[in-house]
C-alpha cells in the first residue's frame, strides 16, 4: 500500500512540474522578427495574397519593420518641470523622430504599389492597425495585472 501512494506521489508531482514547464513554454515571447513575420504572413493571409505576392510582400514588411526599430523609441515627453526651451526641444524632437517614421511609410508605399494594387495597401494599412491596437490593449490589460 505505502509503495502504491509512493508511486502515485510521484506520478503526481511529475504531472505537475511537467505542466509548469510546458505552460513557461507557451508564455515565451516572440523576438521583434518573428512577430513581424507572423504578422506579415496573418496580413499575406486576410488579403489573399497569392504564393509569391505573399512571399515578397511579407520580405518587404520585414525590412520595413527593421527600418521602423532602427529609429528607436519614440521619444517620451517629460512629465517633470521643465523649462520652455526643454519642453520646445522634446517637442522638436518628438516632430522629428514622427517625420522620419512618414519618410519611411512613405518609401515603403512606393515599392508596395508595385506589387500590390492600391486596395490591398489601404487593406494591409487596416489590419496593421487593427493588430497594433490589439497588442497594444493586450499591453495595457497585462500592465494593470501587474500593479
Amino acid at each position: 500500500m505505502r509503495r502504491l501512494i509512493k508511486t502515485l506521489l510521484v506520478v503526481v508531482m511529475m504531472a505537475t512540474i511537467g505542466g509548469a514547464a510546458h505552460a513557461q513554454q507557451s508564455k515565451q515571447r516572440l523576438s521583434r522578427e518573428q512577430l513581424a513575420e507572423v504578422q506579415a504572413r496573418h496580413i499575406a493571409q486576410e488579403t489573399a495574397m497569392d504564393d509569391a505576392t505573399s512571399k515578397r510582400f511579407i520580405e518587404t514588411y520585414c525590412q520595413f519593420q527593421r527600418e521602423i526599430w532602427a529609429l528607436g523609441p519614440r521619444p517620451r515627453l517629460q512629465r517633470r518641470h521643465t523649462t520652455d526651451r526643454e519642453t520646445e526641444q522634446e517637442l522638436k524632437g518628438r516632430f522629428s523622430h514622427s517625420r522620419k517614421i512618414l519618410d519611411i511609410r512613405q518609401k515603403y508605399y512606393g515599392i508596395y504599389s508595385e506589387f500590390l494594387t492600391q486596395k490591398q495597401i489601404r487593406r494591409v494599412y487596416d489590419i496593421e492597425r487593427q493588430m497594433m491596437d490589439r497588442l497594444a490593449k493586450q499591453g495595457r490589460k497585462r500592465h494593470a495585472q501587474g500593479r
